[in-house]
């Protein structure tokens, strides 16, 4: 997938694997012990067509990997196991070609450093040294300037399980009874390092984390069983998020955001169910904004041969597409009678990896739209926000009544 740079550096196991630590497995990483602490670094333009640095210093070598992405254009490097504590991330700018640069948990056990570049760059060199005196490790990085073209020709999310698939369990959780509470998993969009859509002030993750939080209490008092992906400002994966509902057993899946476009005018509610081609193209822009750092989502079936998983997920998608599709039409009709309206047209497909899981019903939310002056008030409004939280509430009601009747049709 593009430009990838990864390397091992750690310390006494890199003196042993020499070249070879480009290939170490990432799993061995944990006889390293502790977590690395930031110590210093920034970036800065070399100047004279040196194109711009990027160093860092931290308290001991971690497994890394650096790699850019389009749309817009920036740098990423993960890393693991790093506190960022005392870096101060404006005072660490000082490039004209970096915009900005942000730093956080990136997963459980990872951080990952995001630079938003003017302009497209592309990744000239990279490596980490490691001191053999003090363990201390020192990461320096050169982005020259390119073509959008090359830019993009050299860019991507590596697609690396070591690095981005949950652990794997050795068994299915067990089954729930029939006669438990529906279980429903709510997904804030976003968090963390990723903010999501921002106006005013106002970020995406923080809004769909306070109306998440609304619509948990809500559905509890309905008597359904509720959990959420994240319940802090954190980031999650869409992998993660994912997997937790299945590690949940749940019975339907939302994911919740709020997003803004960059042309014409966006109001009210839209419910997104799966399709592999977006309805429309403003679906399709918008799966790909929330896909854009996406690693991997939806089963493990790579011990699986493929014909055997392709079929497994069709059957399984074949019988949850209906019911995905029969959610959103109540959940519109519950939106619409609590607030009073929703999108022109509030009932669409898109590929967004969140609606992946085969087996569980999935439905993405569009709560409002940020670049919307009036949605954007209504996000921050308690009482609109507990009238939303009734629609959905009311529409999951209608849905499961509907669903129990037709289970006896299902195929066992």
């Amino acid at each position: 997938m593009g430009s990838f740079l990864r390397i091992i550096a750690a310390g006494a196991l890199c003196a042993l694997l020499g070249g070879g630590a480009q290939a170490q497995d990432l799993g061995q990483d944990r006889a390293l012990g502790g977590q690395a602490r930031f110590a210093a670094g920034g970036v800065s333009d070399g100047g004279w067509g040196r194109g711009t640095e990027l160093t860092l210093s931290l308290s001991q070598g971690v497994p890394w990997r650096a790699f850019t992405l389009t749309d817009p254009p920036r740098l990423v490097i993960d890393f693991r196991e790093v506190d960022w504590t005392g870096a101060d991330a404006a005072a660490m700018d000082r490039s004209e070609a970096v915009e900005s640069l942000r730093m956080g948990p990136f997963r459980s056990g990872w951080s990952r450093l995001v630079a938003d570049l003017a302009g497209p760059m592309i990744i000239s060199r990279a490596g980490m040294s490691v001191s053999t005196e003090t363990g201390g490790a020192e990461l320096a990085l050169r982005l020259e300037s390119s073509s959008a073209e090359t830019m993009a020709a050299r860019s991507g999310t590596p697609r690396d399980p070591r690095w981005d698939l949950p652990e794997p369990t050795a068994k299915a959780a067990p089954r729930r009874a029939e006669t438990a509470p529906l279980r429903i998993v709510l997904d804030p969009g976003h968090g963390g390092i990723d903010p999501g859509a921002q106006r005013d002030g106002h970020n995406e993750a923080d809004l769909m984390l306070t109306f998440a939080r609304d619509l948990r209490e809500v559905l509890r008092r309905a008597g359904y069983d509720v959990l959420m992906t994240r319940d802090a400002d954190v980031f999650v994966s869409l992998e993660g998020r994912v997997a937790l509902a299945h590690d949940a057993r749940a019975d339907l899946f939302i994911s919740l955001h709020a997003d803004a476009i960059e042309q014409g005018v966006a109001h009210g509610a839209t419910v997104y169910t799966l399709s592999d081609d977006a309805s429309d193209a403003a679906s399709a822009a918008l799966a790909e904004r929330h896909d854009r750092d996406d690693i991997l989502a939806g089963l493990d079936l790579s011990g699986s041969d493929d014909r055997v998983a392709n079929v497994l997920l069709d059957l399984a998608r074949l019988d949850n597409a209906p019911r995905g599709k029969a959610l959103a039409s109540h959940l519109v009709e519950g939106i619409r009678n609590a607030v009073g309206q929703v999108h022109k047209r509030p009932q669409r497909q898109a590929g967004f990896s969140v609606l992946k899981a085969a087996d569980i019903p999935s439905v993405l939310i569009e709560v409002g739209f940020l670049s919307t002056e009036e949605d954007l008030r209504h996000l921050q409004d308690r009482a609109w926000r507990a009238g939303m939280a009734a629609g959905i509430r009311d529409g999951i009601g209608a849905w499961a009544l509907e669903d129990t009747a037709l289970s006896r049709l299902r195929r066992r």
